[in-house]
């Protein structure tokens, strides 16, 4: 079997020869039909032969039988067979130069074969990309996890399931957005550069900016902007953009990913709970016309309201047996953790290794859609105090299959509550804890001028895709995840070049 530099090099050398013939990389083609549309004109003129159209697309199949070719050709919208006869083209021996995944342009008339296909008899074709490289092979299909990701462009052509799942992604945040806008939402863009990553405890990137001589932060939320917009006059805003978080890579992160957020006045978490109820029940039923999900490991998840719904104390005192306020103090909560056997980093804070605990015995038994409401106060900086409890918080999270769908909070609108709680995550910070948010003192100037009492909701896209689609990886529902950079290749495996 030829090594992948031959095959280079004999594809290369047949780009010369068409060469000779004319460009194979013409800037315009002629398209008259795509190929369904093909099949479609052919039908509807009730299949009379002589139908004329000029239909384009990659090479997918190659049947030579001496005096006639059969080819297939794929685009965007599905197969069209072609016929090809040495009598009628002059420029028919030219077939030899041409590949699986190499584009054509094709004229012809249609007329349905005795085997029962439609096909397109070819009265005249070029080659409009020649291909240097081959393809995997579509049967087979491309199987390797870690050239899927890295070569997504191969894993599309290849895979059916990764093109389905890449598709629906795109109508899932479609089916999102008109969500929102049908409820009156106003979407906006807040900024992506920032003076402190505020709104969530996450480690940010950080970037210079040359002209001003400055150093910015990628934004870990989208959070303050937007409360900030509420403080401004509007009502209900929400914003679908890309967040960044310097963490670790998995199966269930990634350092950047697409976030949604929403901001109501005069709501608070059980109307943000209603509303995330109806969301996604109601996405699933546009893209996927079921409020029921075919997992691989739980087949039986159903989306249909109502929820399920505990509170954080009760959730760890059921899977855990833990009452978290009988450890008032991070030692003391440290010492159960490692009789648990929680992996924690050293000098953890209490709430961080609540968090831990949750982490482990809770979420993974959280299968059918749940909302955990009523966290403690400790872990969320950012939500109102339910009344006559200041120890808790009005927070709920939304759980299914074992991993965070949505977050949402009544917002805390009390400046001066908000600045001490900012004031005591700025020391964490300044202790060591990178993941405290710090004081924004700027979004505290504007809570001091008046923030309506709102309902604020954070649902990260990526998980949500996972959990419409099925899918166990977040690998499986980003076109390019973040990769561990590949190990150096040797030298007949190295990036081919034309000399």
């Amino acid at each position: 079997m030829p090594s992948e530099r031959e095959l280079f090099q004999q594809r290369l050398d047949k780009r010369v020869r068409l060469e000779a013939a004319g460009d194979p990389y013409p800037a315009r083609v002629r398209r008259t039909h795509t190929t369904a549309e093909a099949v479609a004109a052919f039908v509807a003129a009730g299949e009379a032969e002589g139908v004329e159209v000029w239909v384009v697309g990659r090479v997918s199949a190659q049947r030579m039988m001496g005096k006639a070719a059969f080819l297939d050709l794929r685009d965007a919208t599905g197969r069209l067979q072609l016929h090809f006869r040495r009598d009628v083209l002059a420029d028919y021996e030219s077939l030899s130069l041409v590949d699986l995944g190499d584009f054509l342009e094709v004229a012809g008339t249609l007329f349905r074969t005795r085997t029962g296909e439609v096909t397109v008899a070819v009265t005249a074709w070029r080659v409009i990309t020649k291909t240097l490289r081959p393809l995997p092979d579509q049967w087979a299909g491309l199987k390797d996890p870690e050239t899927r990701a890295r070569q997504r462009y191969l894993d599309l052509l290849a895979n059916e399931r990764s093109m389905t799942i890449a598709t629906q992604r795109a109508q899932i945040v479609s089916a999102v957005r008109r969500f929102f806008l049908n409820r009156g939402f106003l979407e906006v863009e807040t900024p992506v550069l920032q003076d402190q990553a505020g709104g969530a405890a996450a480690r940010p990137f950080v970037t210079h900016h040359n002209a001003l001589d400055r150093d910015f932060f990628l934004r870990i939320s989208l959070e303050l902007h937007l409360k900030r917009l509420l403080v401004g006059g509007f009502e209900k805003v929400f914003e679908i953009g890309r967040v960044f978080r310097n963490e670790g890579v998995s199966f269930r992160h990634n350092p950047e990913f697409t976030l949604l957020e929403s901001y109501e006045a005069y709501a608070d978490y059980e109307d943000v709970a209603q509303m995330v109820e109806a969301l996604i029940s109601s996405v699933a039923l546009e893209v996927l016309g079921s409020t029921s999900l075919v997992h691989a490991d739980h087949p039986d998840v159903s989306l249909a309201p109502p929820f399920a719904r505990t509170t954080y104390r009760a959730a760890l005192l059921e899977h855990a047996g833990i009452d978290y306020r009988d450890y008032p103090t991070a030692e003391a909560l440290a010492a159960l953790a490692r009789d648990r056997r929680v992996p924690l980093t050293e000098g953890a804070s209490w709430g961080t290794i609540l968090d831990a605990l949750m982490s482990a015995f809770v979420e993974p038994k959280l299968v059918q859609p749940t909302f955990v409401f009523d966290y403690p106060t400790a872990l969320s900086p950012l939500a109102k105090k339910k009344p006559g409890d200041p120890e808790t918080v009005e927070r709920f999270e939304l759980f299914a299959l074992g991993y965070e769908i949505a977050n949402a909070y009544s917002e805390l609108n009390d400046p001066v509550d908000q600045r001490a709680r900012m004031e005591e995550q700025a020391a964490k910070r300044a202790g060591g804890d990178d993941e405290a948010e710090s004081a924004d003192e700027d979004f505290l100037t504007a809570l001091e001028h008046g923030m309506p009492p709102a309902g604020g909701l954070g649902i990260g896209i990526d998980r949500l895709v996972q959990l419409l689609t099925g899918e166990h990886s977040l690998r499986e529902v980003l076109l390019f995840p973040a990769l561990r950079e590949r190990a150096r290749e040797g030298p007949e495996d190295a990036s081919l070049e034309v000399q």
